[in-house]
């Protein structure tokens, strides 16, 4: 009887620390005046963000982009042709992450870094801005349909930068800049250098929830280009454990050249792709 009576005086007790804990999902405090929760997920939709995996935890990220929801019933609103990407995230200190994951589009592996260089503060940066490099490998290339094909030809290289602002409580922007060196190209056109402009968003709906978007503008895309830049618009949950990430894009690659230098989608054909990012820190 003593035990029943000890685990009724615990139980409203956990359901308080529960409550605690969910309070905490989406706070905006500051540490030291830094602006804080200016992201919620390391990406905004195609885009990376400026928020970084903290020191010494590990972030798992499942990734899917479906098929385009033109074809309708036939291919199930795209779930029939679905791509998915693995990432995992490191972070060497609060500052310092790096990151390995594989992707089904074009069978592609990436090696990354992401490190902050200002953090907005109250009475200082007016805004943060974060370093981000890949080296990607597409081990999709056929030596059969390229005779020349050698190993360096499968190699790409991103340095972008980051640079986002918490305008108020519910509002972030960012623009990433973005420069993408590709040793092999399918256009005769296109230029190996590619350069582009980001531009994202993040507004706050509720405490779980965010709508998020973001847009690329490839600037050097070859005029006989039959690729678009990305739109992309998304939604985030936000559950304590993990970040739920929801969104409509034009384009099914998920890593940086493939989403800007090779979106086929149109929205306005509704030539576009469902897709998810489920992430998980531990």
């Amino acid at each position: 009887m003593r035990i029943l009576i000890f685990i009724l005086t615990l139980f409203p007790l956990s359901t308080i620390a529960q409550d605690d804990l969910l309070n905490e999902i989406d706070t905006d405090s500051t540490w030291a005046n830094y602006a804080d929760a200016t992201f919620k997920g390391l990406k905004i939709v195609n885009f990376e963000s400026t928020k970084l995996v903290a020191k010494n935890q590990f972030t798992f990220i499942v990734a899917h982009r479906f098929g385009s929801i033109e074809n309708g019933i036939d291919t199930f609103f795209g779930l029939d042709d679905a791509v998915t990407r693995l990432n995992f995230i490191y972070g060497i200190s609060d500052g310092f992450n790096v990151g390995f994951s594989r992707s089904s589009f074009q069978k592609i592996y990436e090696f990354s870094t992401k490190y902050r260089i200002l953090r907005q503060k109250e009475s200082g940066s007016p805004f943060t801005v974060v370093g981000f490099n890949e080296l990607l490998i597409n081990t999709g290339l056929n030596k059969d349909n390229l005779p020349l094909l050698e190993f360096k030809h499968r190699l790409t290289y991103v340095a972008q930068l980051l640079i986002s602002r918490k305008i108020n409580t519910n509002l972030s922007l960012e623009l990433a800049p973005t420069f993408f060196h590709e040793n092999y190209v399918a256009i005769d056109e296109q230029d190996n250098s590619q350069y582009a402009l980001g531009i994202g968003g993040r507004y706050k709906l509720s405490k779980r929830w965010s709508i998020n978007a973001d847009y690329g503008w490839h600037l050097n895309r070859a005029g006989n280009s039959p690729y678009k830049n990305p739109l992309s618009i998304g939604f985030d949950l936000e559950t304590g454990g993990h970040v739920f990430q929801m969104h409509f894009t034009n384009a099914q690659g998920m890593n940086t050249n493939t989403y800007l230098g090779q979106a086929t989608g149109d929205w306005g054909d509704g030539d576009i792709f469902f897709g998810f990012n489920l992430s998980r820190t531990f």
